[in-house]
């Protein structure tokens, strides 16, 4: 089952940051010079540094360890997702809709695993039986 969103921003309030990511994340992201969402992610290598995966190339993918999301551009941890936007219409807007993470892109609230946020979320407490 699904559901159409109502663009509340419940979901990226409640589960926007703090999250893993994957490398395929990162790929298109450093393809396009996306450093708008790369300063924002921070990268755990393999050989135990971190750093923030602006400078990131896709030489170094291989030594990734971690992805984390979401990160202030000083590698500090955020407690939002910075590309969430609340416009004058009430709804809420991702910024990077066209290319945002999988862990983003797989949310669904009204899956079953998430029955008790679901019935938060206004698309599916008002469908849901």
């Amino acid at each position: 089952m699904t559901q159409d969103c109502r663009q509340c921003g419940k979901c990226c309030e409640k589960w926007g940051w703090d999250q893993n990511g994957i490398i395929n994340d990162l790929v298109p992201w450093i393809a396009g010079g996306r450093n708008d969402i790369l300063m924002h992610v921070l990268i755990h290598l393999s050989d135990g540094g971190y750093c923030t995966a602006e400078g990131i190339a896709h030489k170094d993918l291989p030594r990734v360890d971690r992805i984390y999301y979401w990160v202030d551009p000083g590698g500090k941890k955020r407690t939002s997702c910075p590309f969430f936007e609340r416009r004058h219409d009430g709804k809420v807007y991702c910024r990077i809709h066209d290319t945002k993470p999988a862990v983003c892109v797989g949310f669904a609230p009204w899956a079953d695993v998430w029955h008790d946020y679901g019935l938060n979320c206004p698309a599916c407490r008002d469908t849901t039986p």
